[in-house]
């Protein structure tokens, strides 16, 4: 049986539901919901997303036939639409219900680019010991 449109609409509707609601559990945020569309500026299925103080743009699939290539870009689109640091894709996993059981999609240049956003810069100097900031004549000298 194949779905009509409007199936393939009210599944789509319920997938991005259940993944808003099992996010803002989660993550114990209310923010987090559904993004009224918006057609050609569309920033992504859900809203109030973040990571650290970076938007995120999700882009919510539910189908049978996955198409990677075409939804990493939708979701990249989505992001820059919105702002955001990245779009990732969650789809539909086959055989649960269970919101934090779905499949997360990205290019690995998003991962970088996520990484890189929370990666903290390496010391210029030396880690700091005990009597540092001491006046040097304090200072033990060593043999």
């Amino acid at each position: 049986m194949t779905r009509s449109r409007a199936s393939a609409k009210a599944a789509g509707a319920r997938f991005e539901r259940l993944i808003a609601d099992g996010l803002a559990e989660a993550l114990n945020d209310d923010r987090i919901d559904r993004r009224v569309k918006t057609g050609a500026k569309d920033r992504g299925d859900i809203g109030g997303v973040r990571i650290g103080h970076h938007r995120l743009a999700i882009e919510c699939k539910d189908t049978s036939t996955q198409k990677l290539p075409e939804w990493t870009r939708e979701a990249q689109s989505e992001a820059r639409n919105d702002g955001a640091l990245i779009g990732v894709v969650i789809a539909k996993r086959r055989g649960t219900t269970n919101p934090l059981d779905q499949w997360v999609h990205m290019t690995v240049a998003d991962l970088v680019r996520l990484i890189r956003a929370f990666q903290v810069p390496e010391p210029t100097h030396p880690p700091y010991t005990p009597g540092d900031l001491a006046p040097a004549r304090y200072k033990e000298t060593q043999p």
